[in-house]
């Protein structure tokens, strides 16, 4: 067995060969292109013995290569980059460079057995791009929206818009009439305040039409995908639509304790002695807690199920808090079994 272990960047890839006990073999510096990807599959096969291609996950560079690879039917383990660092830390040799990276990916892929394994990106790959398109739109939205508060505030400290309605056209309407009143008025740096505060209601205008769209689009696309997730209470278009982008597939996952374990929701044993007890996780990918953190709050409001948990947690002793990560934890496993029947259910369609 050759484990070749990859560490990317934008430009170029270094692989680094090592045996089944992890001493190194050979090393090889690549550009990023299908080409170069093509030349190092020809210097991999010219080693001796099965290979075993490990790539240190961050797809944003490393997915090109991952497609090029894939395509010739290679087997690729992607390795977690907090498990690469942990054997940096233990190894024997100092310093920071490509190809010391690309020993400690692939040794970490030697000691943990059970890494990931690559593949083809999927639909989810396009519910992933639109939703991360919206949230950057959301997030400019939120900004110029702070800057229009500042503007307006400069004009008139008397004048505030209510909090959380500058994405409605009503509030629109009403900060472009009161502009229209002041500007007669306004001479020197606040008629400039004033032309830029109608720009950005302007743009916001525009943002919130983009974001709409995304939202609706994405509804559609996740509607056929994934409608047992839909059918869990307080779990919307846009909550399944982030569940799915961030979960990347579930049969990646081999039980709903390790699906926990990528969201954040299983606790941590924090004890010793006589003395048990266990403490939040603030590990895992925490777009997908949140999205949990979401169904917890619609459904502690109006679903009968789980305000009876609550209580009867608080009832053992639990505060609010701890009885809202029990509640996570239990969604957990309710999103899980549901994923899992999507996918079943895609397969059988495609089947």
């Amino acid at each position: 067995m050759v484990v070749i272990g990859i560490d990317a960047h934008k430009r170029n890839h270094t692989a680094v060969a090592v045996d089944e006990v992890g001493r190194q073999l050979a090393t090889r510096t690549v550009a990023a292109t299908t080409a170069a990807h093509l030349d190092l599959l020809v210097w991999a096969k010219e080693l001796a013995g099965e290979r075993l291609w490990a790539v240190e996950d961050c797809r944003h560079v490393s997915r090109r290569l991952e497609r090029d690879l894939l395509g010739a039917g290679e087997r690729i383990v992607r390795v977690p980059p907090k498990t690469m660092a942990d054997h940096r830390r233990g190894g024997r040799d100092y310093g920071k460079s490509d190809p010391l990276d690309a020993l400690a990916v692939a040794r970490a892929a030697l000691r943990e057995p059970d890494l990931p394994t690559a593949r083809l990106d999927g639909p989810e790959r396009v519910v992933r791009l639109l939703v991360d398109h919206r949230d950057d739109l959301v997030g400019e939205r939120t900004r110029i929206m702070a800057r229009l508060r500042w503007h307006l505030h400069e004009l008139d400290p008397e004048w505030d818009p209510p909090a959380r309605s500058l994405d409605r056209p009503i509030t629109w309407a009403r900060i472009e009439a009161r502009l229209d009143q002041l500007r007669p008025t306004l001479h020197g740096h606040e008629a400039v305040v004033a032309r830029l505060a109608g720009d950005l209601v302007a743009r916001c205008r525009q943002l919130t039409t983009e974001i709409n769209a995304l939202a609706a689009e994405l509804t559609a696309l996740v509607a056929p995908l994934v409608p047992v997730l839909l059918a869990i209470v307080g779990c919307g278009p846009l909550t399944a639509a982030k569940i799915v982008a961030e979960t990347a597939g579930i049969d990646r996952f081999r039980s709903a304790d390790a699906y926990a374990r990528h969201t954040g929701t299983a606790p941590l044993p924090v004890w010793t002695g006589n003395h048990r007890r266990h403490r939040l996780a603030r590990t895992g990918n925490r777009q997908l807690n949140a999205a949990l953190h979401r169904i917890a709050i619609t459904q502690a409001r109006c679903h009968p199920g789980a305000r009876a948990l609550l209580e009867r947690r608080q009832a053992q002793g639990d505060n609010r808090r701890e009885a809202m990560r029990v509640l996570k934890r239990r969604l957990n496993d309710v999103v899980y079994r549901a994923l899992h029947q999507d996918h079943q259910q895609a397969l059988a369609q495609a089947a």
